[in-house]
Parts: structure tokens; C-alpha cells; sequence
């Protein structure tokens, strides 16, 4: 019989909670073994059901995640488990905390449950079966068929960390939309190559939007960053190529140096 991953699963929007449970149990791999609302009693359920897997989510009632981190960080655990920190966007001094305190990754609302799915196997592979076990890892065929969603996510990773680094505010519309085209273009070079034909017109399919609103909502997006963002991390993460003092990049600029960026620190030819 397939081993199953145990997860438990700690958000105060239980009727978040409730769904992500439902979908989980649908594999035969997964077992959700318990559910907690608030950081007290995500603390006390993992001591007693010593889950493979937490899903915790940062902003919780009684103990945030980063008090429960904290709280966990002193107790003799005889298997840590792997935490996956829920996020809103916006709140980067909050991950950078949970990384520090031991979690091994973080998911940004709203996301693809898939994805999350996909992400709790890798995870689980890489820290108790490759490093912890001394028996084979089977690569069966649902790990080989998640391959491309596993590097999309990535991809959307690497881009939303390079944006939060250089101010891009979050709340802003065209924080998804400059999103959304840089992963594009990191995964398909040809799209920039036309970018009022293609590229904009596939970002507003996906946010059921127009062209011209895309490409304004970037524009303001990149404008905000480049008078009230980090200039210091700005100038030293594009250099010369795009210098803040002179102005800020066009929107075809912008995005065509963070995608190369991206290509470059995941090696994509």
C-alpha cells in the first residue's frame, strides 16, 4: 500500500479550510488528519499528530504562524514537520520571518490548490524520503506529469519575489498584470517580441480585461515602483541597463529585463 502524507491544515477561514480539505482527500496519497482555526490549537495538534506536512497559514487569531513557528522552534520535536506558510500579497517582513523560523515554503493567496498538491509531494520527496530514507524514491507517473506545472510555479515565484524586491506595490492592478506578462515571457521569448499584439491581449484573456487596460495598469504600476520603491535595490538589481536616475523603463523595458533576469537565476535558455 502507497504511503500517505499527513497534513494538517491551520487557518482561521474555516470555510477555506473545509474546501481545501475536500480537495486534498480526493487522492489516495493524502491524508488530511486534522484542521485548526486558530495558532493555540495549531500548536497542541501538532504535538499530538506529529502531521508530515502543516499548512499554516501567517495571520491567525490567538498565535499568528510566525507565533507558532516561534513556539515550535523550543520543542524537542522527534520529526520536524514541513510547514507551507499561506500568505496574503504585501506581506514579504511577515515570509521572510516564517523562512528564518525553519518553513520551507510559501504560497501567496489566491493559488492553484494544484499547485499546493504538487508542492506538499515535492516537499515531502526531497526532505523524508531522499535525505531521510534509506529506500528507493519511486518517480511515478502523477511526479513526472506535474513536471511543467512544478516549473511554471517557479517561475511565478522567482518573478513575485523579484517584484516584492523592487517595490511593485501589490494592491495595485497592474501588479498582476506586469506579473503575469513577465512569467509569459519567461516561458515563451516570442511573446515579447510582440507585445501590443500578443502579449498584452493574452494577460487581459486571463483577467477578463481589455489590452489597453492592461498596458495602462502596468505603466502605473512600473511608475509607482520607480518613485516610490527601493531605488537602491532598483539600481543593483538592473545596473546600467535601466537606471532609475534617468527615468523610469518603458513597459516593454521592464518587462523584457525582469523576464531575462528570471531566465538567467533559473538557467532557462
Amino acid at each position: 500500500m502507497k504511503e500517505k502524507i499527513s497534513i494538517l491544515i491551520a487557518d482561521d477561514n474555516m470555510e477555506f479550510v473545509e474546501l481545501l480539505k475536500e480537495y486534498m482527500e480526493q487522492y489516495e496519497d493524502l491524508d488530511v488528519v486534522g484542521t485548526a482555526k486558530d495558532g493555540l490549537q495549531a500548536i497542541e495538534m501538532i504535538k499530538s499528530l506529529k502531521p508530515d506536512v502543516v499548512v499554516l497559514d501567517i495571520i491567525m487569531p490567538n498565535i499568528d504562524g510566525i507565533g507558532v513557528l516561534e513556539k515550535l522552534e523550543t520543542h524537542k520535536m522527534e520529526r520536524k514537520p514541513i510547514f507551507i506558510m499561506l500568505s496574503a500579497i504585501g506581506q514579504d517582513m511577515f515570509i521572510q520571518k516564517a523562512v528564518s523560523l525553519g518553513a520551507e515554503y510559501y504560497i501567496i493567496k489566491p493559488f492553484d490548490v494544484e499547485v499546493l498538491v504538487t508542492r506538499i509531494r515535492q516537499l515531502y520527496e526531497e526532505k523524508y524520503l531522499s535525505a531521510f530514507s534509506n529506500r528507493a524514491v519511486s518517480k511515478n507517473t502523477e511526479f513526472s506529469n506535474a513536471e511543467a506545472l512544478d516549473r511554471t510555479y517557479d517561475i511565478e515565484v522567482e518573478v513575485t519575489n523579484l517584484m516584492h524586491d523592487i517595490g511593485i506595490p501589490p494592491h495595485m492592478a497592474g501588479y498582476q498584470y506586469l506579473r503575469e506578462a513577465i512569467v509569459l515571457t519567461v516561458k515563451n521569448s516570442k511573446m515579447y517580441s510582440s507585445i501590443t499584439k500578443s502579449l498584452y491581449p493574452a494577460v487581459a484573456e486571463k483577467f477578463n480585461t481589455t489590452a489597453q487596460k492592461v498596458e495602462r495598469a502596468i505603466r502605473n504600476a512600473i511608475e509607482s515602483a520607480w518613485s516610490r520603491g527601493n531605488l537602491d535595490t532598483i539600481d543593483s538589481l538592473f545596473g546600467y541597463t535601466i537606471n532609475y536616475t534617468k527615468g523610469k523603463p518603458t513597459n516593454s523595458e521592464c518587462i523584457a529585463m525582469m523576464a531575462d533576469k528570471i531566465r538567467i537565476s533559473m538557467g532557462i535558455r
